[in-house]
């Protein structure tokens, strides 16, 4: 059965699947004192949604923690390692959205928790909605993520400094 109501955005209600062919997950992070930054990706990702008639949404968005891609082989085995990701112990990060909001101008808010290795995090991911229709809407959101919130400490010499950047370019298909 096909739910017809839509949102004061112009969005259907009812069930949305994230497209991973169509989605991405990137990790940002200065390192070496600050002078270089490590870009990643990762990739295996998965999620859904519910949208009510107010415009409102909740939903999961998960991530498998052992297809981060940095573009080097070692890193990326040490970054997947108990030093940082752990992700033989944890192998998903998962962001739990409670409450995303989006405004008339297409401003988007996600308040939720974030999951790495097993500590969570109240996080909220800003940004817009990038493009939509009935059936898909693609969302560019982004947040400031402290590692150590998350026990993620490990740090030679004070090489790792401050926050990672967290962007999410997430697609989604209405499910009848």
């Amino acid at each position: 059965m096909t739910d017809s109501t839509t949102t004061p955005t112009g969005l259907r209600t009812g069930t949305w699947t994230l497209d991973p062919t169509g989605s991405a997950v990137r990790l940002a992070h200065r390192t070496m004192w600050g002078m270089a930054t490590v870009k990643g990706t990762f990739g295996e990702v998965g999620g859904t949604g519910e949208l009510a008639a107010d415009g409102t949404a909740q939903g999961t968005l998960t991530v498998g923690a052992a297809s981060l891609d940095t573009g080097n082989k070692q890193r990326d085995t040490h970054l997947r390692s108990a030093d940082f990701l752990d992700a033989a112990a944890h192998p998903s990060i998962v962001f739990t959205a409670h409450r995303v909001t989006a405004g008339t101008d297409g401003a988007l808010s996600a308040d939720g928790e974030l999951t790495v290795r097993g500590n969570t995090r109240p996080v909220t991911l800003t940004g817009r909605v990038e493009t939509s229709s009935a059936e898909t809407v693609v969302l560019a959101v982004e947040a400031l993520v402290d590692r150590a919130d998350f026990g993620l400490t490990w740090n030679r010499m004070g090489m790792i400094k401050g926050a990672a950047t967290l962007s999410v370019t997430a697609r989604f298909v209405h499910r009848d």
